[in-house]
């Protein structure tokens, strides 16, 4: 079952169309670049076409990415509120490091991989999270049911020792 959603989800993410633009902020938000993408839109009362950039906030996973660099996104899964993009790879480097120097973008193969361990780790924790849970409801119920025959054996206790007093004439002083 895991092999079939890895596989969807590769084939999801490399099939996607790729955007290129310029990082414009690195290194404020961890994981986080923000890029601006070119594009033109067209005023129909000018007959004209103008600049209209869209920023994108895009996941870098190993913080690799420097301001400058022209790099290739593509879209892909959620991966924070504003974040949807995922970087591919670095086109060409800005000012800076050279490439060779900073932490390897990881792969398609290998953010599916990723987020396939992440899930099935958190399924394992909610397995366990309900294991506990229905241990501790079955303790709670063994000390209620506990809790009852005690106040059981104290009222029968406390009927046989009336029971007694009253048979021999103990409790009263006369």
């Amino acid at each position: 079952m895991a092999s079939s959603t890895i596989a969807k989800n590769l084939t999801q993410l490399t099939s996607m169309r790729e955007i290129h633009g310029v990082v414009v902020t690195a290194g404020l938000i961890d994981k986080t670049v923000k890029v601006r993408v070119g594009g033109l839109k067209w005023n129909n009362f000018l007959k004209k076409h103008f600049d209209d950039p869209k920023t994108y906030l895009v996941h870098d996973p190993a913080n690799s990415l420097r301001q400058g660099d022209v790099v290739a996104i593509s879209p892909g899964w959620r991966t924070s509120k504003s974040k949807r993009h995922v970087v591919k790879q670095i086109i060409a480097p800005g000012a800076g490091l050279p490439i060779s120097a900073r932490p390897p973008i990881p792969t398609a193969e290998d953010l599916v991989q990723a987020k396939a361990a992440k899930r099935e780790a958190k399924e394992a924790r909610r397995d366990l999270r309900d294991v506990a849970n229905r241990v501790k409801e079955s303790l709670e119920r063994a000390q209620a049911e506990v809790a009852t025959a005690e106040r059981e054996l104290k009222m029968q206790a406390l009927i046989m020792e009336s029971r007694t007093k009253k048979k021999y004439g103990l409790g009263s002083k006369k």
